[in-house]
């Protein structure tokens, strides 16, 4: 039987897939085809992009994957030094890196907009860590669409009948917050990221107010 808690983080950990998918839609927009959640994407064309002499949009893959990776480590100091309000302190400082981008978008720097939300990804992918490591995936969905499929294998062959259905709702997640994302950027503009900014936050404040949700969820 699943838990309350178990439930409770599944259900956050929907919630933050959307956010990163509706954030991913504003970077990949704003970049015209790079990505500030998708590291794979970044690495194939900085890859492509370098072998056929086009340095500028080798670079600017490069600089992504760099400041994502800084904010996974901004992420974790900073879960590491609060310990079990990590959670809380995390998505806090999700929140104000996209407060930062709105603020970029305001003044017309393109290059703080996507530093700031190439980190705020960064760092929300630390809100689920277990001292080695995220055991869910909030934006990396090509290891979730491989446990859904073996998930789908195994239930053909007596497994557990209905595990892939975990898998699938944090890929229709991702999913639903790129398609969200993008018809609010189509509609108002940067000032959508404001949508994220108060999501992010609300998150934070259940996880002050419930710092242990997540401890004991499944791995996802």
């Amino acid at each position: 039987m699943v838990s309350e808690e178990d439930r409770g983080t599944y259900v956050t950990a929907v919630v933050l897939a959307a956010l990163a998918g509706y954030v991913d839609a504003f970077g990949f927009i704003t970049l015209g085809g790079f990505f500030v959640s998708f590291m794979s994407g970044n690495t194939t064309r900085m890859g492509v992009s370098a072998v056929e002499g086009h340095w500028h949009p080798a670079l600017i893959g490069a600089g992504i994957i760099v400041l994502f990776v800084l904010g996974v480590v901004i992420g974790s100091l900073v879960g590491h030094r609060v310990g079990h309000r990590r959670r809380a302190a995390v998505l806090t400082l999700t929140a104000v890196l996209l407060v930062v981008a709105v603020a970029g978008s305001a003044v017309g720097s393109t290059q703080i907009v996507v530093a700031a939300l190439a980190l705020a990804m960064g760092a929300e992918n630390t809100v689920f860590d277990r001292g080695s490591g995220s055991s869910i995936s909030l934006t990396y969905m090509t290891g979730t669409l491989v446990k859904l499929g073996r998930s789908i294998a195994a239930a053909t062959t007596g497994g557990a009948r209905w595990e892939w259905l975990r898998f699938a709702g944090l890929w229709l997640g991702l999913l639903a917050g790129v398609a969200s994302g993008t018809g609010v950027h189509r509609a108002i503009g940067m000032a959508g990221l404001w949508i994220a900014v108060v999501v992010a936050a609300v998150l934070a404040v259940v996880f002050a107010r419930r710092p242990h949700l997540g401890l004991n969820g499944a791995n996802t």
